[in-house]
């Protein structure tokens, strides 16, 4: 016999633990967003008192001059540093979440699915027209997330490549100057 109550009950089990899962990602990347940051200002407070240390002993113009160039040069490196890091950090946790909302909407259609299945063969006679409409509104928005998921992948590869061939022309640019 069909008892709705232990399928929901089933529904609010996948929906708690993909709930725990979704939080679980976020905290592991607010902790390492928060560490990059963190080691970023320790960092920059690091050179900016070895800046403030190398000023205070400049003897003239020439070589406050090269100490200029020295932290500028450090200060690039620093932020390209920083933003290829921050870069991968975001591309790592798209990936993810990614990878964590196609699992979760299989899970649901194929949750729904089953529970359309259990529903119609205890469905009383003449809803199935009911039913059919439901299917195929399943099926067509399965389909259209599964042609938005492979449009966002297409433009995240593009994003991808645009942004790593302007590192790889920036890198090269400050190695030639």
């Amino acid at each position: 016999m069909y008892n709705p109550t232990e399928q929901i009950t089933e529904f609010n089990k996948a929906n708690v633990a993909s709930a725990i899962k979704l939080a679980s990602i976020s905290i592991e990347k607010a902790e390492k967003l928060v560490s990059l940051n963190l080691n970023a200002a320790k960092l920059a407070l690091a050179q900016g008192v070895e800046g403030a240390q190398a000023a205070a002993s400049v003897k003239d113009v020439q070589e406050l001059m090269a100490l200029r160039a020295k932290i500028a040069e450090l200060g690039v490196q620093s932020a390209m540093g920083y933003s290829r890091t921050l870069y991968e950090l975001s591309t790592e946790a798209s990936s993810e979440f990614s990878a964590f909302a196609e699992q979760a909407w299989s899970s649901y259609t194929k949750n729904v699915a089953a529970f359309v299945e259990r529903a119609s063969a205890a469905a009383p006679a003449g809803s199935d027209f009911g039913l059919n409409a439901f299917r195929s509104t399943i099926a067509a928005s399965t389909a259209a997330f599964d042609q938005f998921q492979k449009a966002t992948k297409q433009v995240v590869s593009l994003a991808d490549a645009s942004v790593r061939a302007a590192t790889n022309g920036t890198t090269k640019g400050r190695k030639a100057a």
